[in-house]
């Protein structure tokens, strides 16, 4: 295994830890299980560096709205993410998202890289993100806020200034969607249907795997091939990384799923299926929720697509070949 490689499992790792519940933010980070990598899948669109505990079905645009509104008047603090003290433009963001379980990264230019881009104006949403790169400081947006609907957004401004609703008088630079929509459903459902299969004959344990799928609204024969792929069904494996069980979890990453024992085949099926229902909701497709489950989401987002690691490629391939031929 080359440095690259193993720098590269080591963020998987501390991504997946920002991916739990009640974590702040989303880094770049190598979760590795025990599985091989292959080719690289052409770039897709994903909810990259969204975190959902839980998945976002529930939640709606016009949800978001109303919570960012309860923000309102709210004084701008630099670097502030606190709603009751005060929250800058991208700490607004992180906060109104993180109160529905949904959790972004923290500066304004990955906020404008996370979720599926939206084509424009008029195709915008309430509830979407808009920013603008208005000054040559950093890379990508410095100013980022949340469409309110009727031309209107919810913004921190500047320094001085409070939470407001305004129009939208400048046509932004990015255009994010976090939450999925009809269009997003379709799409994952074209990558690993998720309904009218069944777990492949012969499979061990096909039950839990049916189960789980079923609870989760997933193809079984998804969490079938990442079983396969990362543990080839061995209950007790263990990875150089610390990855455990048929699904290979991280301790730490296990725990935020509510897996005691990540060795118990029900847990970890039930543990993973969860996961992958949240990487799917969030990334839009199932190769980028792939590629998130083995590289971390921050590695996702970082890249704006599947990572360029070999391991990582090479994973999301064999998978995706696996459904395709079931």
């Amino acid at each position: 295994m080359s440095i690259t490689d193993v720098t590269a499992r080591i963020s998987a790792i501390q991504t997946q830890l920002a991916l739990l519940p009640g974590a702040s933010s989303v880094s770049a980070s190598p979760r590795v299980g025990a599985a091989a990598f292959d080719s690289v899948l052409s770039r897709t669109s994903g909810t990259a560096g969204v975190t959902v505990s839980g998945g976002t079905g529930a939640v709606t645009g016009d949800a978001v709205v109303a919570k960012a509104k309860e923000m309102l008047g709210l004084p701008y603090v630099w670097g502030g993410t606190d709603p009751e003290s005060g929250v800058d433009c991208s700490g607004l963001v992180q906060s109104v998202y993180q109160s529905f379980g949904i959790e972004l990264p923290r500066l304004s230019a990955d906020q404008a890289r996370a979720g599926r881009p939206v084509a424009s104006m008029n195709d915008v949403r309430p509830g979407d993100l808009i920013a603008w790169d208005n000054s040559s400081r950093n890379n990508g947006a410095d100013h980022i806020a949340i469409y309110a609907g009727n031309g209107q957004m919810i913004e921190a401004p500047r320094p001085g200034g409070k939470v407001q609703l305004v129009p939208v008088t400048t046509p932004p630079d990015y255009i994010r969607r976090v939450l999925p929509d009809a269009s997003t459903a379709t799409t994952v459902s074209a990558s690993a249907p998720t309904s009218g299969r069944t777990v492949p004959p012969g499979t061990p344990y096909a039950d839990l795997f049916q189960q789980a799928a079923n609870v989760h609204g997933l193809d079984p024969a998804l969490l079938v091939a990442v079983a396969q792929q990362e543990s080839g069904f061995d209950p007790q494996a263990v990875s150089p990384a610390g990855a455990q069980g048929l699904m290979q979890l991280m301790p730490g990453t296990a725990q935020g799923l509510g897996v005691t024992n990540p060795f118990d085949p029900g847990q970890a099926i039930g543990g993973a299926a969860q996961l992958l229902d949240s990487l799917i909701g969030r990334f839009g497709s199932t190769p980028l929720a792939l590629a998130a489950y083995n590289a971390g989401p921050g590695a996702v987002l970082r890249y704006d697509g599947v990572p360029p690691y070999p391991e990582t490629q090479a994973y999301v391939t064999s998978i995706m070949s696996r459904l395709e031929n079931v």
